[in-house]
């Protein structure tokens, strides 16, 4: 008998063995995160998750668009068939092409900022005449100074690569045989930054009237872009049909675009171009193809926003400065710009001559330019009593769907919840809906319309969905296992964690800085829009574009005799010979 009560004590030992080992389960610390099934033991089994039907999905649309893993947005563009080359700047040729999803935007020095934190990227050079890769004023500006290798590098952490050539022009020209992004007329300085109308690199998201067809913005000007291709002059004449990927090997890497230095004839989207892929340049960025986007897990954290559509106040009073009139008189080209009592003003550039009077009760400044050619030049308008602190009354930071905003630190933490609907309903950020019988809460738009990263809003279904089309991620539902058996993990940098069922930064709160567009202001503990460019304490920047109104006349050369009086009409003082000389034509 104590024979007998020996076995069973040492049984009852091996089955609490087994038991505890099979309830452990390491945290995944690879990038790819998939679900084990526990062995068998005598343990009662748990009451089955009933299975939810499926949804049914309409997919992306031309156009649509998904925020990404590094703070980007993807734009979809639709599988088919278009003419690439022009004939005048290549050979003209059909194309079939397999969907893809493309970074609307190049990738700016603040997305490129967070890889190069979490140890998955190097450090771009800085080159004489370039943004300041490491001043926040840039954040937004596209990342230049990288190499092809550094460029292919980012893309692969944010699971894509480089676009081919045959990709990038699709992209940019639409499917209508644009010779521009914007269509078919002349490029403006309104329309993209070249030709030195601001004599540097801009915002990413400066020039919305410059978009192309399916939406993709700085498909011109700025910066060139770094492609996957090897270069072949003659590629495009033994070029396969259907995704075309460039040669097998070569000395130079394709670079397409234009840069904030091009000259008007040199903006065609058709234009090919090449480079050393060791190179880099003060005027080459780039931008990500994802083929294939796969769910990645969320990130356990994220900044907060102001949405776009609210107004922030501010103690500093931002002035008036409105561009009211462009016009022509007596072959002069005039602009008229309003102006607020009380500010203070002065012209950047030379190309724009500005006097100032009271009209109408009005305070207003008529500014004169090159009657010879369309030019656009600033004027910087500032409140001099501006103290520049920011009030937060009225104004309540928001998250995206599946987060809430922490109170003690301002960040927005991922908070999955129970996907059975409460008796009040679906949270804020989700919405409701019954399947097999059940009302359930699904993810659905943030304050600003967009989807959480990694899912596009999908019509049919009503609901926020992965580009893979699986209806049962768990996007912002509390579901542990089904989450490690649907996402495919963390980039570089992150490790999963599964009590959470996020990504955990391995670096100490690296996570995605502001979208373009937006900037973090440290009294909200938010991003805000940056929609008003600001040129210092309560400055802001007005773009004055004055129209063509004659053909160009040699006039300068009456001038020669003062360097001060050629520079004031407009022309080239060389200073070698002391003439006056008609300038190089440029908006």
């Amino acid at each position: 008998m104590k024979k007998a009560r020996y076995v069973m004590f040492a049984s009852m030992l091996i089955l609490t063995f087994i038991i505890t080992a099979c309830g452990a389960t390491p945290t995944p610390q690879l990038v790819v995160v998939t679900a084990t099934s526990l062995p068998p033991t005598e343990a009662p089994a748990a009451a089955p998750t009933p299975t939810l039907e499926p949804i049914d999905l309409s997919g992306p649309k031309s156009g649509s668009a998904m925020k990404w893993v590094d703070g980007s947005t993807l734009v979809y563009i639709p599988a088919g068939d278009f003419t690439m080359g022009d004939g005048v700047n290549a050979l003209a040729h059909n194309v079939t092409l397999d969907e893809y999803w493309i970074q609307q935007t190049k990738v700016t020095n603040r997305m490129y900022e967070q890889c190069l934190k979490v140890g998955a990227c190097t450090t771009p050079t800085q080159v004489l005449g370039g943004p300041v890769f490491s001043n926040p004023e840039f954040g937004s500006h596209p990342v230049v100074g990288v190499t092809w290798a550094q460029a292919q590098n980012y893309c692969a952490w944010i699971q894509g690569g480089l676009p081919t050539e045959a990709q990038w022009e699709k992209a940019a020209r639409g499917t209508g045989e644009n010779v521009y992004p914007w269509g078919n007329n002349a490029p403006t300085c309104n329309l993209l930054n070249f030709t030195n109308c601001y004599e540097t690199t801009s915002g990413v998201e400066s020039f919305a009237a410059g978009a192309s067809p399916f939406g993709l913005l700085d498909m011109a000007g700025n910066a060139f872009e770094w492609i996957g291709d090897w270069y072949a002059e003659t590629y495009y004449g033994n070029s396969p049909l259907a995704n075309p990927t460039g040669p097998e090997s070569g000395q130079y890497r394709v670079v397409r675009g234009s840069s904030f230095e091009t000259d008007n004839s040199q903006v065609a989207s058709t234009i090919r171009r090449f480079n050393e892929p060791g190179d880099s340049e003060r005027d080459t960025g780039f931008r990500c193809v994802v083929s294939d986007p796969q769910p990645m897990a969320p990130y356990c954290q994220l900044s907060a926003f102001i949405p776009t559509g609210v107004k922030v106040a501010s103690s500093c009073q931002l002035p008036e400065g409105v561009v009211t009139d462009q016009y022509c008189a007596q072959g002069e080209t005039y602009a008229k710009v309003n102006l607020s009592f009380g500010s203070t003003w002065r012209v950047r550039g030379t190309r724009l001559i500005c006097t100032e009077a009271i009209s109408g009760g009005i305070r207003q400044l008529t500014c004169a330019g090159p009657e010879t050619i369309e030019s656009t030049n600033e004027v910087v308008v500032c409140n001099p009593a501006c103290s520049n602190s920011t009030l937060v009354e009225g104004v309540s930071p928001a998250c995206d769907s599946g987060y809430t905003l922490d109170p003690s630190t301002g960040m927005c933490n991922y908070t999955p919840i129970l996907g059975q609907a409460g008796v009040a309903g679906c949270p804020v950020g989700y919405s409701m809906m019954e399947r097999s019988g059940q009302q359930t809460c699904v993810i659905n738009k943030d304050a600003n319309g967009f989807c959480p990263a990694g899912l596009y809003f999908d019509d049919l279904a009503g609901m926020c969905a992965p580009a893979n089309g699986e209806t049962s991620a768990p996007y912002g539902i509390d579901n542990s296992s089904l989450a490690a058996q649907t996402y495919a993990g963390c980039a570089a940098g992150y490790t999963y964690n599964e009590g959470f069922q996020c990504c955990q930064t391995l670096t100490g709160g690296t996570y995605p800085g502001c979208a373009p567009g937006t900037v973090f202001n440290s009294e909200m503990g938010a991003c805000i829009p940056s929609a008003t460019e600001l040129s210092g304490e309560g400055c802001v920047t007005v773009r004055v574009t004055t129209v063509k109104c004659s053909e160009p006349v040699d006039t300068c050369g009456q001038h020669s005799a003062s360097e001060s009086r050629c520079i004031a009409n407009f022309c080239s003082w060389d200073e070698k010979n002391n003439l006056c000389l008609m300038p190089t034509p440029r908006p």
